[in-house]
């Protein structure tokens, strides 16, 4: 007889309390019950049941055996569904969150090829550059680039990327390259602001500490690829992601600065509550992120 329906005769058993309820469905004989359970015992050599013709009770090592008996049959009812999900098509509404510029250039587009893939899933996108509370917003999914992540959720690195500060070959040539961060307060810094006019500050390193530098300059405003469009005529200095400029410093239409000083994490990453059983919407559609963003020459695209 094997470990598996022993256990699970002893757990049936004991939620029951009694053989003849626990026999009840399950085409079986009390009196058989009772040998898996004299099984089990002798192979623990430990008794774990007092029974009587009327009354079933738990020892001691019976009781502490059931709590661990229990996790383990949940343990491996998790498993299997995980097992069994993966065979099966995705299905409900995946609700994703993402930055406004990002998400409509390289999350959005891939939706329609997903559901092609997946017709019985619906997507909602909401791209936006405010930090959503996935939980009580009722988010499954948020793409982020760096930032810090809350331990109760799970980040999937989806590809690498950094911030830099970069500009046009002319706008260096008129107005020098920037050697060190003290440099930045010389140069028009074009700057992401928040609501209100409140600027965001450009966050680096220096000698494996963090830095955060005030920008200041001319131009500023709450749109990424505004902030981009800037950088390439030349306007200013922008402090943006390589992978929204990759194509333009592949080019040498955009050059970068001060890159002793950048911070290394700064990945694009989904994220998503932890979970005892991911579903296969939220499975599928990170997994299709990470193909496409590793197929060559994918950020070489204007």
């Amino acid at each position: 007889m094997d470990k598996l329906t022993q256990i699970e005769t002893f757990v049936e058993v004991a939620d029951k309390g009694s053989f003849s309820r626990a026999a009840l469905g399950k085409n079986i004989t009390p009196v058989m019950l009772g040998r898996r359970i004299d099984a089990l015992e002798k192979r623990l050599g430990v008794k774990l049941m007092h029974r009587t013709t009327r009354h079933l009770t738990l020892t001691e090592q019976g009781m502490v055996y059931l709590e661990h008996c229990r996790k383990l049959l949940t343990d491996l009812g998790y498993a299997e569904e995980i097992i069994s999900e993966g065979r099966h098509k995705a299905t409900g509404h995946l609700i994703v969150s993402a930055p406004a510029a990002y998400g409509r250039k390289h999350v959005a587009p891939h939706a329609p090829a997903f559901i092609k893939a997946h017709p019985e899933v619906q997507i909602s996108f909401n791209l936006t550059d405010r930090v959503v509370d996935l939980v009580r917003e009722g988010y499954d999914l948020s793409i982020r680039i760096g930032g810090n992540i809350d331990p109760n959720f799970v980040a999937v690195k989806l590809a690498s990327n950094r911030r830099v500060v970069c500009s046009t070959p002319e706008y260096f040539e008129r107005h020098g390259i920037p050697r060190h961060l003290d440099d930045l307060a010389d140069h028009n810094c074009l700057s992401f602001n928040l609501q209100g006019g409140q600027q965001r500050g450009w966050y680096f390193q220096d000698h494996g500490k963090p830095v955060i530098v005030k920008a200041a300059g001319n131009l500023d405003c709450n749109d990424g690829e505004l902030l981009h469009r800037w950088a390439c005529e030349g306007l200013g200095l922008a402090w943006r992601s390589t992978w929204e400029i990759e194509a333009q410093l592949a080019s040498g239409e955009l050059i970068t600065v001060l890159d002793d000083y950048a911070l290394p994490q700064y990945d694009i990453v989904a994220v998503y509550p932890q979970q005892r059983h991911l579903p296969a919407k939220i499975r599928f559609f990170i997994d299709m992120l990470k193909m496409v963003y590793a197929h060559p020459g994918y950020w070489l695209r204007r």
